[in-house]
């Protein structure tokens, strides 16, 4: 992921700060065909021989390792169309590490902790703190000897794994430029292998089975949990969904600023569901804060908070960011075809919008129009005249320009509390049920029949209405105002409603969806000893 907040801080290049992340190519295995002949011949620029104490948490996005003596973290922040993984360092720390590089590390893995201010942790009772129950952190020794390379302008570097008594052979490409690197994994033959990164090589070599995990999405007007566990085909089966309404945003903007009032009915309703994530046996929790977050000057005091109440580090990710992980949750979910797709994710402070073709990832930005801010902007919370409605109408569709002239898309997906509720009362809904929801079609002429019925009700009796989640009632106009006129400007009579959201790509994202088993035979392993 891109972007982060204070619970995890980072450089921006191997090794030193400062730096671009560089783009990585890497396979397993016991051969690596004609591209291995050809550096058979060549002599190795030099080589080198490592001992490392691997850390492997359920999370697929972050390397952690040990190696003489230093703590070394890496993130990757992206996956390009060409399979191409580009990696960044979080932290290079020696030990004894501090209580500020201890948690660092735990916000790494995606893992609860509060460290005591003073204390200082050497190697052992860091790798204990981190592997304690419920956490599945597994230590692996992994003894390596590279023979490094230089490949059309990129470092290349062979190596012999041995992974606690089993061996395998992994060879990988480097380069800061991502056109270059393509060039030389095609020119050499590599192209044919996947890539694969060391944490899920070692997972798949060791037979490590994923678990089950746990994602924060702390929104502007409400805070989602998702937990879920893998399944053999590399799916996630949800165990918990649920969403509890805290209006953290509540005066944002007027002030600028969180409420205390709203930070700690936040922190509360955070706490409350790390507590439900452990007692589901979690093993790992990301939480990731959102536009909310982004613009109020005081975050870092929710933040604090919340890690002083249970230890979790939220993350603050940027909107682009956010509306990519919105992108991928409905490409998992809903396997949409090959033509033009817009997806859209509206929540209490921001609308994000991805436009792509098939699986590819064209433009994607962020725009601050929420149903929160314009709720309370527009005082859209009960009965309202038409011509206190236009005015909104015109503020949001002047916010929202950026979408001006745009041809249709083929399939316009919407997603996030506004559109899941339409589609809620839609279909008359009194219990939620996300399967009727997801792949839902909404159209125009609904979402008009239910913006005249809200304008004319008080909260009070908005709460009344089948479908409609009493939580959502002084927001679901100004939500209905937001996904009508996105509807009008990409030129839609319909929408494809999507349950799945930002907390279903988070999970995609850091924790993965690596299937067991199969993998296992392709790093051909093979036991020493």
């Amino acid at each position: 992921m891109a972007s982060s907040g204070p619970g995890i801080q980072c450089a921006s290049g191997p090794g030193e700060p400062g730096l671009p992340g560089r783009w990585e190519w890497r396979a397993f295995g016991e051969r690596f065909g004609a591209g291995e002949a050809r550096l058979a011949v060549r002599t190795p620029e030099h080589v080198e021989e490592s001992d490392d104490l691997y850390l492997l948490s359920p999370v697929d996005d972050v390397t952690m390792k040990i190696r003489g003596g230093v703590l070394d973290i890496k993130r990757r922040v992206e996956v390009d169309d060409d399979g191409l993984e580009q990696w960044e360092p979080i932290a290079k720390s020696e030990f004894p590490l501090t209580a500020s590089d201890a948690a660092r590390a735990f916000a790494a893995a995606a893992i609860p902790f509060r460290p005591q201010v003073d204390t200082v942790y050497e190697i052992d009772r860091f790798v204990a703190e981190l592997a304690r129950p419920p956490s599945a952190l597994q230590t692996v020794r992994v003894r390596k000897r590279r023979a490094h390379h230089t490949l059309d302008g990129c470092m290349a570097e062979l190596t012999e794994v041995d992974a606690n008594g089993l061996q395998t052979r992994t060879i990988a490409l480097e380069s800061e430029d991502p056109g270059r690197l393509v060039a030389a994994v095609r020119n050499f033959g590599f192209d044919s292998s996947p890539n694969v990164s060391y944490p899920r090589a070692l997972k798949t070599l060791l037979e490590i089975e994923p678990q089950r995990c746990a994602v924060i999405d702390v929104g502007t007007n409400s805070v989602k949990l998702h937990i879920a566990e893998p399944q053999p085909d590399g799916a996630w089966r949800t165990i918990v969904d649920r969403a509890e309404v805290t209006r953290l945003g509540e005066g944002l903007h007027d002030t600028g600023e969180f409420r205390a009032e709203a930070m700690d009915r936040t922190s509360v309703a955070i706490a409350g569901m790390v507590e439900e994530a452990v007692r589901e046996g979690v093993a790992a929790i990301a939480a990731v804060g959102t536009a909310g977050m982004r613009i109020a000057r005081n975050s870092a005091t929710l933040i604090e908070s919340v890690r002083s109440r249970c230890g979790v580090a939220i993350e603050v990710i940027g909107g682009e960011e956010e509306g990519r992980l919105a992108y991928l949750a409905v490409k998992s979910g809903l396997g949409l075809g090959r033509g033009s797709l817009v997806v859209f994710d509206t929540g209490g402070g921001s609308s994000q919008f991805t436009f792509g073709h098939g699986a590819r990832v064209g433009e994607r930005f962020s725009v601050d129009v929420g149903a929160a801010r314009f709720a309370d902007r527009y005082r859209l919370t009960g009965v309202v005249s038409q011509e206190h409605l236009r005015r909104a109408f015109d503020a949001i569709a002047a916010d929202l320009a950026r979408l001006d002239g745009r041809p249709a898309p083929d399939t316009l997906v919407g997603m996030g509390g506004a559109v899941t509720n339409l589609t809620a009362v839609a279909h008359r809904l009194a219990t939620y049920d996300p399967d009727v929801i997801q792949g839902a079609r909404l159209d125009r002429d609904e979402v008009d029949r239910q913006i005249a019925r809200y304008r004319t009700r008080t909260v009070e009796e908005r709460r009344e209405i089948v479908g409609l989640q009493p939580a959502r009632a002084e927001v679901i106009l100004a939500g209905a105002c937001i996904v009508r006129t996105v509807m009008d400007k990409l030129g839609k009579e319909s929408l494809t409603a999507s349950d799945r959201g930002l907390r279903h790509g988070l999970l995609v994202e850091r924790f993965g969806t690596r299937p067991r088993g199969p993998q296992v035979d392709r790093l051909h392993p093979t036991r020493i000893g």
